[in-house]
């Protein structure tokens, strides 16, 4: 079985309230180690991370601090910083197989043997890359967004001998242009495993604190935290929850780490009885949609990895 370092990052994490310490703990089981980039915040991230290291961590994980650049205009486009805080986490990893979740990343427990399967594979066929497929959740726990506007697989495993880096919004991962071929993805292999992503579940309030200080970081321009400069946020009413095309009711598991922030969330937001959205752009969606129902296919699929085999 191979060695596995898993490494992440969280900002902030309970002031935005991302389920972080529900991320960190799904990951633990599957790592050797656990790198643990903090950026210096306005709250006690820090403090439960550390707790977490000493109570439930086994030894495995490693914190360090970091300033994020924010007063940088430079740095404050397009999400860079975001992919510049992963790499500094990546590259105190130890062992060449490394897995990254995001703050708001979850794994489901049933999921972890055919993960482990997956990197052995992986390794076995001298792939530098695990891809899962995703769950986005929307708005509330029991909705789930499933059409192209979401992606529905990304990586979060890499060989770090590949040299891939973190890249734009810290979204996935890349190898350097100067790469010998000239080709800057990543030989992957397609996990069953499942991405439990609730980026966009938390309370409308946490929700739109979070939007406009990631607002700051995409498109540059004054702190954009409530009170330091805007207050609408530059996408505009997206952090209220509506009921647009692609969202379905959700009624299957959820990673049992979650069970008592959904047990205990402090919000709710009925699908069926939001007026449903919809414009002109969402006529493509549905016709593409429809394809990739009947084909499985996604045409015009974005991808950061090359997909070399499967394990079914």
């Amino acid at each position: 079985m191979e060695k596995i370092s898993g490494f992440s990052l969280v900002r902030n994490g309970v002031k935005f309230d991302y389920p972080f310490l529900e991320s960190l703990r799904s990951l633990l089981p599957l790592v050797d180690e656990l790198v643990l980039n903090v950026g210096v915040g306005e709250d006690d991230t820090l403090l439960r991370c550390q707790e977490l290291a000493r109570t439930e961590g086994q030894g495995k994980i490693k914190i360090f601090e970091s300033v994020w650049p924010l007063n940088d205009p430079e740095k404050k486009k397009a999400g860079i910083i975001l992919s510049e805080q992963t790499n500094l986490a990546l590259d105190q990893c130890e062992n060449d197989w490394c897995f990254y979740l995001q703050a708001d990343e979850v794994l489901h427990e049933e999921d972890q043997s055919v993960i482990r399967r997956s990197v052995d594979l992986a390794h076995a066929l001298g792939l530098e890359a695990v891809v899962f497929h995703y769950r986005h959740f929307y708005g509330s726990f029991n909705v789930i967004q499933d059409s192209r506007s979401a992606y529905r697989r990304e990586m979060r495993i890499l060989r770090k001998s590949s040299g891939a880096r973190s890249v734009g919004d810290a979204q996935s991962f890349r190898k350097p242009e100067s790469t010998p071929g000239g080709d800057t993805k990543l030989q992957a292999l397609l996990s069953p495993a499942r991405i439990f992503h609730y980026g966009w579940v938390r309370t409308p309030e946490a929700m739109l604190e979070k939007t406009l200080f990631m607002d700051g970081l995409y498109h540059g321009g004054v702190d954009s935290a409530p009170g330091k400069g805007a207050t609408k946020p530059h996408t505009g009413d997206n952090y209220r929850y509506k009921r647009f095309w692609g969202l379905y009711p959700y009624s299957e598991t959820h990673p049992k780490v979650m069970a008592t922030r959904i047990r205990e969330k402090g919000w709710n937001w009925d699908l069926r009885a939001s007026p449903f959205v919809f414009t002109a752009k969402d006529i493509g969606k549905v016709l593409l949609d429809g394809v990739e129902r009947v084909t499985g296919i996604r045409p015009f699929e974005f991808k950061n990895y090359r997909i070399k085999e499967r394990l079914d």
